[in-house]
């Protein structure tokens, strides 16, 4: 019988029983090298109005919620509604290397499609260079930098704005 364990990662929609371990995952990989906001308190909800459940497709590892990736608009806008936007992407260190990562962005931009998108976008923190190299294979371009735009750990950290379309 074969597992998802014998196949990799399975990837699948989130659910709403999901948060306390999407909760747990976001205090476990929390990190200056990708985030711009302060650790997230424990017992707060994963989930909430800026973060709704259908927003997220989750990678499992063993059965065990190991990674995530949010795919949401872009803007409230009609007129940029062809765009949307990964905005969150998250893999448990012990579930680095295997493939993840690609695995989570390609079902993002399925799911980006499948919601009418021509287009999706991203923004990585410069000094991030193991998302950058990611998403640069997956065929993603730099669109734009904002030099110094973040002050992390007392360093100016560029803000780098990446896409590609579908």
């Amino acid at each position: 019988m074969s597992t998802s364990a014998d196949r990799g990662p399975l990837i699948r929609p989130a659910r709403a029983e999901d948060d306390e371990a999407l909760s747990r995952l976001d205090r476990e990989t929390w990190s200056t090298v990708h985030a711009v906001t302060p650790p997230p308190p424990p017992g707060r909800p994963f989930f909430g109005e800026r973060q709704p459940v259908g927003d997220i497709l989750v990678g499992e590892l063993h059965g065990e919620v190991v990674g995530y990736v949010r795919v949401s608009p872009s803007t409230p806008l009609e007129a940029n509604a062809h765009v949307q936007q990964i905005q969150g992407l998250a893999i448990a260190e012990r579930a680095r290397g295997l493939g993840l990562g690609k695995a989570l962005m390609r079902a993002a931009e399925d799911l980006a499609r499948r919601r009418g998108a021509r287009r999706l976008t991203l923004r990585v923190l410069g000094h991030n260079a193991r998302a950058r190299a990611l998403y640069s294979s997956l065929g993603y371009a730099v669109e734009g930098i904002l030099p110094e735009e973040m002050l992390l750990d007392g360093k100016y950290v560029d803000d780098v704005l990446m896409g590609r379309f579908l």
